[in-house]
């Protein structure tokens, strides 16, 4: 006497289903984990490429703190443009120091950091902008610990430092204002 097994056919196209579904699920967790990395390498490169950062460090705490890289980029440049309007006005040689001096600081002709701070140049930002600038360093400073934030100190106040030099003195060489170190110890103050 034989046994009759019932039909698995259906039993088939369930575990087939149960499979494609299994599948589908974690092919798209994998897809979703490559554009993760994917938009991650971007923006570690937009981190290099506009803020003009090196350090994986740095870079490493600003991906983890989920800052933008548009973001670095106007940290980097609303200080040079706060030294560059500390005495009022800027006059054209003033202004192309301090374009050089932001060139030859890694701020790279064409790039949106150089033409941003050559309309913050050309026309006066308000106040508000400098006191945006103070509360976002300050709490970017507090969540930073203290190596990356000294690192991220050193680097805005070195650039920053150096469009003041190159602004002050007699054409453009030397000097800092009084004006200009004001800022400075502003900038500074607001990193701490």
């Amino acid at each position: 006497m034989s046994m009759q097994r019932p039909d698995a056919t259906g039993l088939r196209q369930s575990g087939t289903a149960l499979e494609n579904s299994f599948f589908a699920k974690e092919n798209a967790r994998l897809l979703e984990k490559l554009k993760k990395k994917d938009a991650e390498a971007a923006k570690r490169q937009a981190f290099k490429e506009l803020a003009n950062i090196d350090s994986d460090e740095l870079i490493d705490a600003l991906v983890e703190l989920e800052i933008t890289p548009g973001a670095m980029a106007a940290l980097s440049v609303v200080p040079l443009v706060a030294v560059a309007w500390a005495d009022g006005e800027i006059q054209a040689k003033e202004r192309g120091a301090i374009l050089k001096a932001a060139e030859d600081g890694g701020i790279e002709i064409g790039s949106a950091n150089h033409e941003l701070l050559e309309s913050w140049l050309s026309h006066k930002p308000g106040p508000d902008l400098l006191a945006t600038w103070k509360h976002y360093a300050q709490e970017l400073e507090a969540r930073l610990d203290t190596v990356i934030g000294n690192e991220l100190k050193e680097r805005l106040m070195t650039r920053t430092t150096n469009i003041a030099k190159a602004a002050g003195g007699f054409l453009g060489l030397g000097a800092i204002s009084k004006a200009e170190q004001a800022v400075l110890d502003e900038l500074e103050h607001a990193l701490e």
